[in-house]
């Protein structure tokens, strides 16, 4: 017998993941694609017994002798004793916040996530929205809805200010892809280290100082204590008004009600949001609405097209370090959320 794998996928429901039906077909690891990708791993032939399921069918059968867990999300009340053979477990996605607090963590047990795979779809589109922001591309949006042709000019970007808050791998990817423009780039993040394609960074504690430079702010910071409430109604009044926001990262980093009311007032010059709490978002939110504000259905950093063959290639190089025993990649921090 090999290594004992079990793949959990997720029925599409209101609510929760995936937030659409279009994204079950995008997210869902069938066997065909799971054996696709095992083609381009031939020394793991034969070492694996995959059992490929849905939601929480057969799962407590399935786990009684799993070694490894592929999932998005899963029951993890008693997982020790559910799961007594679990060794490690791959989060499909790069946010884990729906799995915290991360007390049920059986120790032994290695936790990692999808880190990376979003990157390239998520510097494109951080690099087109800011695009868009700076050719007011909301606020035409919004004057077409109205039937209103109004003259709205822009220069070459060279030279506006980017803060990025939150430089891993989707704020990363922005920043390089802008900074290429001209744009200076001000990254913001934990501990204030260099970042590629930043032109200096700074830490969280000094976010205050970076902001009133700003002609963009993008963030794409995960759901964690530490970020949650970070743009407040504050700190978005610290913004010039001329000043465009984005959000790839988690709708909990923002206040979007105080968002909506500096949009409707004209105290900020256009907003792209693509995450949001829930999904998808109810007819009646007040987002729909809002002046040069343009809505996203949280489709910033995923591929349509290779999301699963991206995870499972990742999923298969851990694997390889698995069998090997050597450190995983991604592991997440259970401490502090990611």
């Amino acid at each position: 017998m090999g290594i004992k794998v079990h793949v959990k996928n997720n029925r599409w429901r209101e609510g929760s993941f995936p937030n659409t039906d279009e994204g079950e077909r995008v997210f869902s690891i069938t066997r065909e694609r799971f054996e696709d990708a095992a083609r381009g791993f031939p020394n793991l032939a034969g070492k694996l017994d995959v059992t490929i399921d849905w939601d929480t069918d057969n799962f407590a059968g399935s786990m009684r002798s799993a070694d490894v867990l592929l999932a998005w999300d899963f029951p993890t009340k008693d997982l020790r004793n559910v799961a007594p053979k679990l060794k490690w477990i791959h989060i499909i996605a790069a946010g884990v916040e729906h799995l915290c607090p991360m007390s049920w963590l059986p120790e032994g047990v290695t936790l990692t996530n999808n880190k990376g795979v979003h990157a390239s779809k998520a510097g494109e589109f951080g690099l087109m929205s800011v695009l868009m922001l700076h050719s007011h591309i909301p606020a035409i949006v919004t004057n077409q809805r109205a039937a209103n042709f109004v003259s709205l000019y822009a220069s070459p970007i060279a030279g506006k200010t980017l803060v990025v808050i939150g430089t891993g791998s989707l704020g990363g990817s922005a920043a390089k892809q802008v900074s290429r423009l001209g744009v200076n780039v001000i990254g913001v993040n934990r501990h204030g280290r260099p970042v590629d394609g930043c032109n200096k960074v700074v830490t969280t504690a000094e976010l205050d100082t970076v902001l009133p430079q700003a002609d963009y702010v993008l963030a794409a910071t995960p759901d964690t204590p530490e970020t949650r409430g970070l743009l407040d109604r504050r700190r978005l009044g610290l913004l010039k008004p001329s000043a465009g926001i984005i959000n790839i990262g988690r709708q909990s980093v923002m206040d979007y009600d105080a968002l909506c009311d500096m949009l409707d007032q004209g105290r900020l010059a256009g907003a792209i949001l693509d995450v949001f709490d829930p999904e998808p978002i109810s007819p009646g939110s007040r987002l729909w609405n809002t002046r040069n504000l343009i809505v996203t259905p949280h489709v910033s950093a995923d591929d349509g097209d290779a999301y699963v063959a991206m995870t499972l290639d990742l999923f298969f190089r851990n694997m390889e370090r698995f069998l090997d025993g050597r450190p995983l990649m991604n592991p997440i921090q259970p401490d502090i959320g990611y």
